[in-house]
């Protein structure tokens, strides 16, 4: 078989040859076509290269086909009210769980508000906690069969740092006249970013130690996961505390928009809703989206009616929560079609979980964020102050001199005169 002549044949010495003469002839180099010799040789290297990416891991031949189906979550639905609405229609019946569930919410909110602001930093706290816990058992169940080591162990550290980072950024902003009288808590807040770098470094290089041969693309992919579910939950409901410092009202109104857009949004689709608004959520239309726009603004001009002129913020967030809010839920549906699942969980019944109630609120809180730093509000004075208590007394006293002089120039404060 080597020895056949044919045209095109070209002497090939056994160098060029590469890898595909190891085990041939001494002198097959010189009988076959140099073109079938080169064909040949790049095949061996293809089929090296393919079993060193067998050797490291089959993750790049997933597709989405391929993501294993999370199980439906459990209906947590009160007995109680099982048996007093079997008699109607599926359609019906999810709509009085989710008004019943959804007045029992509200009541329970109004009733933190009223307990006063700290337990509303407790609360935002707590779904924080409750919105990453869900999404990153999502994660887990999808690529729990791989079982890779520590991923929820430091998900739940990476999530403890950068809590931490946050709210020590918070009490250094808005807490800086407390923070001097307590010499550990100088310490604490002079070295925070430090401390909490070291911290988070921890975290990185345990990370590097979990890597696991033949899982690394993987294990990278969740390392990432985790990096933004941090960025949606623990930064968004960091803002919504900035908001909560800015004033009640700034907390209250763009929540209260979203809950009245997310209602009456509802209320128009379930009753008058014939048009698809968008392939990510089937059972949104677009009567229900006009609807949920006309209803939030106006609620949103009759909510401060007498708190004029933050009627007209009012209307600018309200407009938000209905127009641009809206894409936090479609964003929620794409991830969850991504990942074959109906709801993030099943904590709320008739709702899903908290992260399902809570997808707009967060974009949300990044807007008034953005809002009241453009349009309302200028530099600290807590921070500035603080900046001031640490410097050296020389430099104290030239800012002193230098401020007075300013005041002074400006008519603010009288002169000394010098007797």
């Amino acid at each position: 078989m080597w020895d056949l002549p044919g045209p095109g044949l070209e002497p090939v010495s056994p160098a060029l040859a590469g890898g595909f003469l190891t085990t041939a002839p001494p002198d097959i180099g010189k009988k076959l076509p140099l073109k079938l010799v080169m064909i040949c040789n790049n095949l061996v290297n293809y089929t090296s290269e393919t079993d060193i990416d067998d050797r490291y891991g089959d993750l790049d031949s997933r597709t989405d086909s391929d993501i294993p189906e999370i199980p439906p979550s459990s209906d947590r639905t009160p007995e109680i009210l099982k048996k007093a609405l079997s008699g109607l229609s599926s359609r019906w019946k999810n709509w009085w769980i989710r008004g019943i569930l959804t007045l029992t919410m509200i009541s329970l909110f109004f009733l933190i508000i009223y307990m006063g602001s700290f337990m509303l930093m407790l609360l935002v706290l707590g779904i924080q906690v409750k919105c990453f816990h869900e999404i990153i058992t999502i994660g887990y169940r999808v690529y729990r069969s791989y079982d890779l080591p520590w991923f929820r162990t430091l998900s739940w550290y990476f999530l403890l740092c950068v809590n931490y980072f946050f709210y020590g950024e918070t009490v250094a902003d808005y807490f800086a006249t407390f923070v001097q009288r307590e010499e550990q808590l100088q310490f604490l807040i002079r070295y925070h970013r430090f401390i909490s770098f070291a911290l988070y470094l921890a975290g990185f290089c345990m990370f590097v130690l979990s890597l696991v041969k033949k899982h690394y693309r993987l294990q990278f992919y969740m390392f990432a996961w985790t990096h933004v579910t941090l960025l949606i939950t623990v930064t968004q409901s960091h803002l919504v505390i900035q908001n909560l410092f800015e004033g009640m009202i700034w907390f209250l109104v763009p929540i209260s928009s979203v809950i009245c857009n997310d209602i009456t949004a509802y209320l128009f689709g379930f009753f008058f809703g014939r048009t698809p608004l968008i392939k990510l959520s089937p059972k949104k239309t677009w009567e229900g989206f006009i609807g949920g726009f006309f209803s939030t603004v106006i609620f949103g001009f009759i909510e401060t009616i007498s708190l004029y002129p933050f009627q007209i913020h009012s209307i600018a967030l309200s407009t938000f929560a209905s127009l641009i809010g809206p894409f936090g839920g479609f964003f929620a549906s794409g991830f969850k079609r991504a990942f074959k699942i109906k709801d993030f969980a099943n904590t709320i019944p008739g709702h899903g979980g908290i992260m399902d109630r809570f997808d707009c609120q967060y974009l949300m809180a990044t807007f008034v964020h953005v809002y009241i730093t453009s349009f309302i509000r200028g530099p600290n004075p807590s921070k500035v102050l603080q900046q001031l208590l640490v410097l050296q007394p020389e430099q104290q006293l030239n800012i002193y001199k230098t401020l007075k002089t300013h005041l002074i120039e400006k008519g603010i404060l009288q002169p000394t005169l010098k007797v």
